[in-house]
């Protein structure tokens, strides 16, 4: 794709997801969420998100295959405009959470898009890492699930069988698409040190290292928050009725 490809394709991305944003604005939403009726559209916007890179990601690998075998050069213009569509969703989602939101209550969220936005924009405008940044949206599959437990305690339905069984999907997949993910790219960023700039590796290396971070105090909150504490409530429940 060429320079004013990529810039379209991204402000193209920008607009879909503002408008996504709009029509979630007209839908249904719970009466448990009208007092964060923003939350609860982004939360959605970001879940369409999801569900449209994750799903997109695996086929640019199995359209084009090649591509798994070398993560630098090639790849397809399907798979380079899925990066740009997933620029645009961040760059959407920056300035929706950077107006719409506290800075104290977004930093990690804003900080995350800033190195996103920064990683991928180089790839696509290089041309280059392409297919690195198309194994990075596999993380996507994850957020599917990640962003509907969510919208499932908007909804006050956290206490029901489809939470619970979303919430061990959740974790199976967060373990697969995400951390061992994680891990693959920054083992492959390793192994090919001699392949790539020293500007492209600091920018990798730093964007990896923020990534995993993030994702391990992700990992232990939700570890927490649906299966520990509701395994003491367990207890403490048992303990009253002997």
């Amino acid at each position: 794709m060429e320079l004013q490809s990529v810039l379209l394709t991204t402000g193209v991305s920008v607009g879909f997801f503002k408008l996504a944003n709009c029509g979630f604005a007209r839908l249904y939403i719970p009466e448990t969420a009208q007092r964060n009726k923003w939350k609860w559209r982004n939360i959605s916007t970001s879940f369409l998100h999801s569900l449209i890179t994750g799903i997109w990601a695996v086929l640019c690998f199995y359209v084009h295959p090649e591509m798994a075998e070398d993560l630098i050069k090639t790849h397809s213009i399907f798979s380079h405009a899925l990066v740009c569509v997933s620029i645009g969703y961040f760059i959407y989602d920056f300035f929706d959470m950077l107006f719409n939101q506290k800075i104290n209550q977004s930093w990690e969220l804003l900080f995350h898009h800033m190195v996103v936005i920064t990683c991928f924009g180089l790839s696509v405008l290089t041309c280059r890492y392409v297919g690195f940044a198309v194994v990075a949206l596999l993380v996507e599959i994850n957020s599917i699930f990640l962003h509907l437990r969510q919208m499932l305690r908007m909804a006050s339905i956290a206490k029901s069988t489809v939470y619970r069984v979303n919430s061990m999907i959740n974790l199976g997949t967060y373990v697969v698409f995400r951390i061992n993910t994680l891990a693959w790219m920054t083992r492959w960023l390793v192994l090919n040190r001699d392949n790539v700039p020293l500007f492209s590796y600091t920018v990798g290396s730093v964007g990896m290292a923020i990534m995993t971070l993030m994702n391990i105090v992700l990992f232990c909150r939700l570890l927490r928050t649906d299966f520990l504490t509701s395994t003491r409530e367990k207890e403490v429940k048992k303990d009253k009725d002997m």
